[in-house]
């Protein structure tokens, strides 16, 4: 059953705070961790996994955190297609989507991994990545893949059906929204699976079933979608 990615342009701004971790403890205490203390030494930190297991959550979450303590973030993704010129004022080099890259990405990532491993007054930078696979077996230039695999290698697990199920459930319970189980299966079958737009359903949802004066049904559910 082909599986709907909505945007309604409501999902909550990842956070560390807001990342379910499972069984992802340790990356999570390593991210959280070194952006408590960003003056430690870092270590380059790669995170691997398969969609939906909270990558980029956690990517934009630490950008998101150090740009509220006031510093630089360089930021590349497959969607960037011509990166620009290292900055020398970031503190911080994020590359997401490590899997994805064109030659010219490629390029543009070895460059700032480089140019980030130089210390500008006395300060060190991190370098923070994530891809589908682990360093090992991206298909990346040499230079660059040996170089993700340099530092901390996580890899990120998605949840487990149960475990998707009981943080919906949670989050539904505490808006005070009921959730029949075939209402649960639907959302689950239908929609993408990562927390972050079951989250953003849930939110919808709510609002949908408050303005129209219903509950949340299948029923409701198909016309949110045909109304919006």
């Amino acid at each position: 059953m082909q599986q709907l990615a909505l945007d309604f342009g409501l999902a909550p701004l990842p956070s560390l705070d807001n990342f379910v971790s499972a069984d992802n403890e340790a990356a999570l205490a390593h991210l959280s961790l070194w952006v408590a203390n960003p003056m430690r030494a870092p270590v380059p930190t790669y995170l691997w996994g398969e969609g939906g297991c909270g990558k980029t959550h956690l990517l934009r979450a630490v950008a998101a955190a150090l740009r509220d303590q006031g510093e630089a973030v360089g930021w590349l993704d497959a969607s960037v297609w011509q990166p620009p010129v290292f900055d020398e004022a970031w503190r911080v080099v994020v590359l997401d989507d490590c899997h994805l890259y064109t030659a010219e990405q490629q390029a543009a990532a070895f460059n700032w991994f480089v140019n980030a491993q130089t210390p500008v007054q006395g300060r060190a930078r991190w370098v923070l990545a994530a891809g589908a696979l682990p360093p090992a077996d991206l298909s990346l230039r040499e230079d660059l893949r040996t170089r993700l695999g340099w530092g901390q290698v996580f890899q990120l697990h998605a949840l487990a059906e149960e475990q998707r199920r009981a943080v919906l459930r949670r989050a539904a319970d505490e808006r005070g929204v009921h959730l029949s189980d075939d209402v649960m299966a639907f959302m689950l079958n239908r929609f993408s699976r990562d927390l972050s737009s079951l989250m953003q359903l849930l939110e919808h949802l709510d609002r949908f079933a408050m303005r129209t004066q219903r509950a949340i049904t299948i029923p409701l559910i198909k016309s949110m979608l045909e109304n919006e």
